[in-house]
């Protein structure tokens, strides 16, 4: 654990600098980072990488304990409560966004990990809770797939549409507007828009402090993540994990600089059902109308 939490925490870069002998050894270390952790633990980097990936695996495996997504009427209602002792916004269990995190250059389907400002890079969707942990994570996905997409193709797509509980999600504009995924105001005229646009956006903003927060904890995340990429999604699973120990371990919280990240904003979704959107829009109003009065008062 010690040898994986020394890569996926400092990749070898500063201490790599301070072994190696010359320009031309430092850049191989910067290439290949488990050689200045080997260097730092005194280990050959052969022992480093069989450490790293069977410790790897051995978290992934752990996933399921750690990462959960309530799916159960009783669970969506205890995770309710708990997101109305810290916030706001009525029937909210979480919130979504994606994260873009960087790689390097895939050796095959090249254009398909390129993002929108030209970097290689998965697009990592992810959801969490008022105590910000992570109650999902999908990191499968290249870095050209819009959020819309990969939130279509996730496993709690099912599980949140038309849920018993009412319960929702907080989400930006890159996702559609239904009932259970609520987004703010585009073009907010009345006091009621402009009070429900101001509390979610002061709520919703959790996800990106918790993208931050595990980007800052694991700096790999932060900068390049140097491994194969059948390998990657791997990596930045065991990274969310451990952000979840972490918080239940109560560790200290990193909050990482804003102009160190790299999410990437998509196009808003165009295509979505008529039926769900005119809910999503009436149940919108509704909540609007609940929060200013509830101001008010």
């Amino acid at each position: 654990m010690k040898c994986f939490l020394r890569y996926v925490g400092d990749p070898g870069f500063q201490v790599t600098f301070n072994f190696c002998e010359n320009e031309s050894a430092f850049i191989h270390c910067l290439i290949h980072p488990q050689v200045g952790v080997g260097e730092d633990l005194g280990v050959h980097q052969t022992t480093v990488c069989k450490t790293i990936w069977s410790v790897c695996k051995a978290i992934v495996d752990k996933s399921a304990e750690w990462i959960h997504f309530p799916n159960t009427a009783v669970e969506m209602e205890q995770e309710k409560k708990s997101w109305q002792r810290k916030y706001r916004f009525p029937s909210a269990i979480g919130a979504i966004d994606c994260t873009h995190i960087l790689i390097k250059r895939p050796g095959n389907y090249k254009d398909e990990f390129v993002n929108r400002k030209g970097l290689n890079s998965f697009n990592v969707q992810a959801t969490c809770n008022a105590t910000e942990q992570f109650t999902s994570v999908d990191c499968e996905w290249a870095g050209s797939v819009h959020d819309a997409r990969i939130w279509r193709n996730s496993d709690i797509f099912d599980i949140i549409q038309d849920n018993a509980s009412g319960a929702l999600l907080l989400t930006d504009e890159a996702y559609p507007l239904t009932p259970w995924m609520m987004k703010p105001y585009r073009d907010p005229v009345t006091s009621s828009q402009k009070m429900l646009n101001v509390i979610h956006t002061r709520e919703r903003v959790i996800i990106e402090r918790v993208f931050g927060q595990v980007k800052q904890r694991f700096p790999i995340l932060q900068s390049k993540v140097r491994v194969k990429t059948e390998k990657n999604p791997r990596m930045i699973a065991a990274c969310f994990i451990l952000h979840n120990a972490a918080k239940y371990l109560n560790d200290r919280d990193f909050e990482l600089d804003e102009t160190t990240t790299y999410d990437i904003a998509v196009p808003a979704s165009t295509v979505i059902e008529n039926t769900a959107l005119q809910r999503g829009q009436k149940r919108r109003d509704a909540i609007a109308s609940y929060l200013l009065g509830d101001h008010v008062c």
